[in-house]
């Protein structure tokens, strides 16, 4: 037990006493207890080890040190440099087992989330035995600290008075009463006045900022376990030993005390075990709840059973967001804590730096002492003349003193080394905590936003059916839509904390929430920013920081098969412009003033394709800031590129559909020469010739090679295609034409744009078919042409999940080699001329035959 009499500066105005107390540690809740003596059954009041530091300074005296806690500074006085040490690594060591001992987590009900947390905090818990050894282990002073010390008197005050506390009246009569009385007759007699049967445990929280000597408790009084504890060693020993040491002293046997030790250790083993079955039991029962309440509502008959399954789910959303508060507000105390610890470490480290200066000053004047010494004593006769045995004697002293001084500052540093290493690691220990739980708390609002997203789906599936349902059924999915179109995600996100807000518009402009102007489609939208929500809280910790580690770790950049895998994956927004310019400029070379050339021949001579392309600029990306008003200063830029580009390639000229390539490279590599670049590889050498032209006879034949792949690929689909005669072009050309362009979110387009520039077209072939991967199921089930058709309109829009795509375009639907890419358009190609061919032939002849027959 850490126990023993310290001496506690107390302050009354201007008054300052030293008053002895007796100090015993609480290793439950890291509390260091003080009492007048240590007979005294109640305390005094008592210190938060917890969230303390340690100091001590030469300069206050020998054996002087201060606990430092967030609200007030304690000073207490050991009776020798020995004993003080011992105190401050004891301390030391009792707060590092506490802060590790703690589970500053609740326990949830996912293994997902549960895992990394009890990982990273076997990790920060290590032995204070693995810390570095600053200081070498202090002997235990026995006449000073321990229970033995106990049984001596308590050290004399000259005044008797001077020892009471008077802040604690009440306090002091029990202590007195029980110490005159004894215990056994008070604990027995339950009508007496000084009854302690009402003992109750000590507040966690002491209010001690005001107080002049010792923080008053709120009832003053210690546990009843340790009363009784107390008033036992009193009776039978007639001072505060414990029985298990007494008893360890008469029988050295010390296999007892360990297999006693290893059965307790057990028993809590096996407690811990049965709690934890009880969780799986909890969480199985609620697996198993869940289960049956998935089957109620698909075996449900009535719509009103389904609505009661609805408002079932609305319950236990809003018991999922009572947690996230819960969560949020543990937050909240441990940045604070963090802050306090911050703060404390910069003061030790001014303290530190301000001791060493001390430190060298003093060890100048020891040299410059030394020096003139030696050369007295070089001149015998000098000294003889000048320096009396006295004036000697008092500079041997004097150096004495200097060395003393050394040795107590060395000892200083080295106990605050100690203190800075240990608060530095119970601060990375916080700080592992704190991103274990941004983790956990990502998890849980991702979780959060997937069940009102299924919430909205099913008020979706009501909203269809509600011209079949009753009139009261059909008022009130009809309120319950109105309520969810009146959430707003940007609201919520200024209103509470968020980790991971949506906002409006994303890095590039591009509106993360498509505005429809269809009433039934409004819903749809809030389905889609909450799933944007959750896949971006889902990703950000798990895959989005080690890609962009990753992509920090690229120097040079280099074809290889790694830069590959990682272009694939997606290129982060800080290196995309980066990459971008490298793989134009690898296919591109950058005429110096050719730009400025076409520009100034723009101006002088109008081109043919100008008014075409004033037309199409208002129409160009109208879901983007920079380009849905006509006075964007990104509009200005875009007719220069298009103007430059029908002058740079007269054979295309321009082309509907170039502006919308030319507005993607103008936001994302911001200077308009390098988009005009861009455009031109893209145009001249990823796509095949004739993509652009008149005819745009190569983009049909990508349409029938189309076609075919997707026969191959996905059988199923193409022949549900074929049933219901749908013709897949109609909905395709325009994929291809632009590359996904205003047909997919923004995030996932530049993902599939960052491939594209790389690896050519064969990407947005990979990429078509992973769209239809991705939704042949909803596909299938849908039994009419024209609803097949409305759902082809939009679905591409209803992609949210970019990296199961990617592993369809790139994983799923391997092999796709180039070599077949290349043979199926040479012979498309050659039937597409041919039936043209024919088509003109035919035309010819019936302009002939029309000329024959006359007027």
């Amino acid at each position: 037990k850490l126990c023993g009499y310290l001496n506690k500066l107390g302050i009354k105005g201007p008054i300052k006493t030293w008053k002895s107390r007796w100090f015993f540690y609480d290793e439950n809740k890291c509390h260091l207890l003080y009492y007048r003596t240590a007979q005294d059954i109640n305390p005094l009041g008592s210190i938060d080890l917890s969230s303390a530091s340690f100091d001590c300074k030469v300069e206050n005296g020998e054996g002087v040190f201060e606990i430092r806690t967030p609200s007030r500074v304690f000073t207490l006085k050991a009776i020798s440099k020995q004993a003080m040490m011992y105190w401050l690594q004891q301390l030391q060591m009792r707060r590092w087992e506490f802060c590790n001992a703690q589970s500053r987590f609740p326990v949830g009900s996912s293994q997902l989330v549960n895992e990394p947390l009890a990982g990273r905090t076997s990790r920060c818990c290590v032995h204070v035995g693995d810390n570095e050894d600053f200081l070498p282990p202090v002997k235990t002073p026995t006449e000073a600290v321990g229970l033995k010390a106990a049984s001596l008197p308590a050290p004399q005050i000259s005044t008797a008075l001077q020892n009471i506390s008077l802040k604690h009246p009440w306090t002091e009569i029990q202590n007195t009463v029980y110490n005159i009385c004894g215990s056994k007759q008070l604990w027995g007699n339950n009508g007496n006045v000084f009854s302690f049967s009402e003992f109750q445990e000590h507040p966690e929280n002491l209010d001690e900022e005001q107080e002049a000597e010792e923080g008053p408790l709120e009832d003053g009084r210690m546990e009843p376990r340790l009363n009784w504890i107390r008033k036992a060693r009193w009776m039978n020993s007639g001072f505060p030993g414990l029985p298990e040491e007494l008893s360890r002293e008469r029988n050295p046997n010390d296999k007892v005390s360990v297999l006693q030790q290893q059965i307790l250790t057990l028993t809590e083993e096996v407690k811990s075990q049965k709690e934890l079955v009880k969780l799986l039991h909890k969480a199985l029962e609620a697996a198993q709840q869940e289960k049956r309440v998935s089957s109620m509502y698909l075996t449900a008959t009535e719509d009103k059973d389904r609505l009661e399954l609805v408002r079932h789910k609305v319950r236990q959303i809003a018991d999922l967001t009572g947690r996230l508060e819960a969560l949020e507000q543990e937050k909240k105390e441990l940045e604070q804590i963090l802050t306090l610890r911050d703060r404390h470490i910069q003061e030790l480290k001014e303290h530190v730096q301000l001791l060493m200066e001390k430190n060298h000053a003093k060890q100048e004047v020891i040299m410059a002492l030394t020096e003139q010494m030696a050369r007295e004593f070089s001149d015998p006769l000098q000294e003889a003349n000048t320096i009396t045995a006295e004036t000697l004697y008092k500079q041997q002293e004097e150096i004495e003193h200097l060395k003393d001084d050394i040795d107590a500052y060395k000892t200083q540093n080295q106990f605050l080394n100690s203190e800075i290493h240990q608060v530095t690691r119970l601060w990375t220990s916080v700080a592992e905590n704190e991103r274990a739980l941004l983790m956990k708390c990502a998890c849980l609002q991702a979780r959060n936003c997937q069940m009102e997203s299924k919430y909205l789906t099913v008020l979706r599936k009501l909203q269809e059916a509600v011209p079949g349902l009753p009139s009261s059924h059909a008022e009130l999915v009809r309120n319950l839509i109105q309520e969810a179109l009146q959430w707003d995600v940007k609201k919520e996100a200024e209103q509470g904390f968020n980790l991971n807000a949506v906002s409006e518009y994303d890095e590039y402009g591009f509106m993360t929430v498509p505005d429809y102007e269809v009433e039934d489609w409004k819903l749809l939208a809030k389905i889609q920013a909450l799933e944007i929500k959750s896949n971006n809280l889902r990703s950000q910790e798990v895959v989005e920081k080690p890609l962009r580690d990753r992509w920090n770790s690229v120097g040079e950049l280099s074809p290889s098969a790694e830069l590959k895998s990682l272009i694939r994956s997606g290129i982060p927004v800080e290196h995309r412009q980066r990459v971008w310019r490298w793989i134009v400029s690898r296919h591109c070379s950058h005429l110096p003033d050719y730009y400025q050339r076409l520009l100034r021949q723009s101006k002088s001579t109008e081109h043919p394709a100008c008014r075409q392309i004033e037309l199409d600029l208002p129409r160009t990306l109208t879901n983007n800031k920079h380009f849905s008003s006509p006075t964007s200063q990104l509009i200005p830029k875009l007719r220069r590129v298009l103007l430059a580009f029908s002058w740079h390639n007269p054979a295309i000229g321009y082309c509907q559909g170039l502006n919308r390539l030319a507005a993607v490279a103008l936001l994302v590599l911001e200077d308009e020469e390098s988009a005009f670049w861009c455009l031109v590889h893209i145009v001249e050498n990823l796509m095949p010739a004739d993509y652009y032209s008149d005819t745009l006879i190569t983009s049909q034949v990508d349409q029938r090679v189309f076609k075919d792949f997707l026969s191959e690929k996905l059988p199923r689909l193409m022949a549900h295609f074929e049933q219901y005669r749908i013709d897949v072009s109609l909905i395709t050309f325009n994929w291809f034409l632009v590359a996904f362009v205003d047909s997919l979110v923004s995030d996932i387009l530049l993902r599939v744009w960052d491939a594209f520039l790389y690896e050519g077209t064969k990407v947005i072939f990979r990429y078509a078919l992973a769209i239809f991967k991705y939704n042949e199921e909803e596909i299938l089930r849908i039994h009419d042409s024209v609803e097949i058709y409305q759902y082809l309109r939009f679905f591409t829009r209803m992609i949210m999940d970019g990296r199961k795509l990617m592993n369809i375009a790139f994983n799923d639907l391997n092999p796709f080699p180039m070599k077949l890419l290349r043979n199926r358009r040479s012979m498309h190609r050659e039937e597409l001329e041919a039936e043209l061919c024919e088509l003109q032939q035919i035309k010819a002849a019936y302009v002939k035959e029309r000329a024959e027959q006359g007027p």
